[in-house]
């Protein structure tokens, strides 16, 4: 990374609310994954009492979704102790 950026976050090592600078972030994994995402429609039921709908009726289907799988470690400093740590992180995007 180009820059520090810096949050407000407790450190887990004194556990005071100080400025924690992400020292870096690192791509561990990238891969694509097909997941069955259940989409429903509501279609109408006639009730049988001169054609008034009275209750929707549910219907899912199961439509295949590519899915972006990305884990990052970011890296953390304490501004105030000095401790270092990292932590892992998933990012999913549907494609």
């Amino acid at each position: 990374m180009s820059e520090a950026r810096e949050f407000f976050r407790i450190c887990p090592a004194c556990g005071r609310r100080f400025h924690i600078k992400l020292v870096s972030k690192t791509l561990v994994d990238d891969k694509k994954d097909v997941r069955e995402l259940k989409q429903g429609t509501i279609s109408p039921h006639p009730s049988g009492y001169g054609g008034i709908y009275m209750w929707p009726v549910v219907v899912t289907d199961k439509i295949p979704v590519t899915v972006d799988v990305k884990d990052f470690r970011f890296s953390y400093k304490c501004g105030h102790c000095g401790h270092t740590w990292s932590e892992m992180h998933v990012e999913e995007n549907r494609t």
